[in-house]
């Protein structure tokens, strides 16, 4: 008994669902009779959405970044040290000597000894001079 009551509520929801879905394609079909440019309109638009939002994602498509590697050649052959390679990176990171010595804990003048050197290393007379020679070499970003 249950059984049956069971299949008869599903054949019944299935003849609601099959009259509702028919009841919603008779207006479904009246209003694209009624408005039809206003729905030629939005289907236009909705392909130039999807052909645009294609392309700039085909287009605007950012390069694969290659690894950085701070070019171990010009570091060897100029002779900088790591300690000296962390000062520089520091200065291109627009850090004074007192910011730099907290940051790696050294003293303010060990700081300017390594700058001094890097400077003597490098062949710059200022900080920038140095940064620039060093992101030509590829040694810091």
């Amino acid at each position: 008994m249950k059984r049956q009551l069971w299949k008869s509520a599903v054949g019944y929801g299935a003849a609601l669902a099959f009259g509702a879905l028919a009841l919603a394609l008779l207006d479904y079909q009246r209003f694209t009779r009624t408005h039809f440019g206003d729905f030629a309109t939005f289907l236009v638009g909705a392909g130039f959405l999807t052909l645009g939002i294609y392309i700039g994602m085909r287009v605007v498509t950012t390069p694969a970044t290659v690894a950085f590697d701070g070019n171990p050649r010009a570091q060897a052959s100029l002779g900088i040290s790591p300690r000296e390679l962390a000062v520089l990176a520091e200065i291109a990171a627009g850090r004074s000597n007192k910011e730099i010595a907290r940051q790696l804990n050294v003293s303010p003048n060990t700081v300017k000894t390594h700058v001094a050197r890097l400077f003597e290393k490098l062949g710059a007379k200022r900080r920038t001079d140095a940064i620039a020679k060093a992101r030509e070499l590829g040694i810091v970003r």
